[in-house]
């Protein structure tokens, strides 16, 4: 039984004493408060995630842009659920914590990164691509809570490791006498002993580091890359190599790794 004058509401034919809860009505659930923050927070994770996944692509790399965009625009969809999502079902007399769900990305982009790192005889490739997808997942993160400058920083601090800090890790290692090449030589011809014989030859011991089959022009070609260490300038070595019968190119790789 209600007093006079205290408030109340009608559900179903029935009075309930007391206030409704603010935010539990239709309209509170299609509210456009904050739509413009939305907006601007999936645009500028669009712009930053394609711009990550641009250089991934140019290498010709196993996630590219369409990877890095859609996992940063869910990253940024999850973040914004969080922290808009629910207050209007839950009204302003219940607590919630914004960072529950945004919490649970960090784990469900773990499982994704994993699908791009490869093992094979002892050697580990595409820890660079995962990292950048995680990356990708924080920019939209950070773009979600309103940080976007701060994920514009991390984009270009991004492109200053890439593309500075490979050549300059290359640097340091032929410093050291250590330079990784990649040898493309046919399949079926036994190579792998003249390699060797010519590392030997130019002053360089040789360690192979990966291989890779592929199919060219002329049939099947095998991608080595090995690491070589010696004292001698590193073009007595790449002529030597390039020289050899059944060898179709030699490359230096200036990241030190295929990655």
């Amino acid at each position: 039984m209600t007093r006079p004058g205290s408030p109340s509401f009608r559900i179903g034919g029935r009075t309930i004493p007391g206030s409704p809860r603010k935010g539990a009505g239709v309209g509170a659930l299609f509210s456009l408060n904050h739509v413009g923050a939305q907006v601007v927070a999936m645009t500028a994770t669009f712009i930053l995630c394609l711009t990550l996944g641009a250089e991934r692509h140019v290498r010709h790399k196993d996630a590219g842009v369409k990877t890095h965009v859609l996992v940063g625009l869910g990253s940024c969809l999850f973040t914004l659920v969080s922290a808009y999502g629910f207050a209007p079902v839950t009204g302003a007399d219940v607590s919630v914590d914004p960072s529950r769900v945004a919490a649970q990305i960090v784990s469900g982009i773990g499982f994704l990164g994993a699908g791009v790192i490869f093992v094979n005889n002892d050697t580990v490739r595409g820890l660079t691509t995962a990292a950048t997808v995680w990356l990708s997942a924080a920019i939209g993160m950070a773009c979600g809570a309103g940080m976007i400058p701060l994920a514009a920083t991390a984009v270009a601090l991004d492109y200053v490791v890439v593309l500075l800090l490979g050549p300059l890790t290359s640097r340091l290692q032929r410093r050291r006498g250590e330079v990784t090449v990649r040898i493309d030589y046919q399949v079926g011809r036994a190579i792998m002993p003249e390699i060797l014989q010519a590392a030997t030859a130019s002053g360089f011991t040789a360690t192979l580091e990966e291989t890779e089959m592929t199919r060219g022009e002329h049939g099947r070609i095998m991608n080595a890359v090995m690491r070589f260490h010696g004292k001698r300038p590193t073009a007595h070595l790449i002529e030597a190599l390039s020289g050899l019968d059944g060898v179709d190119g030699v490359e230096c790789l200036e990241g030190g790794r295929l990655d």
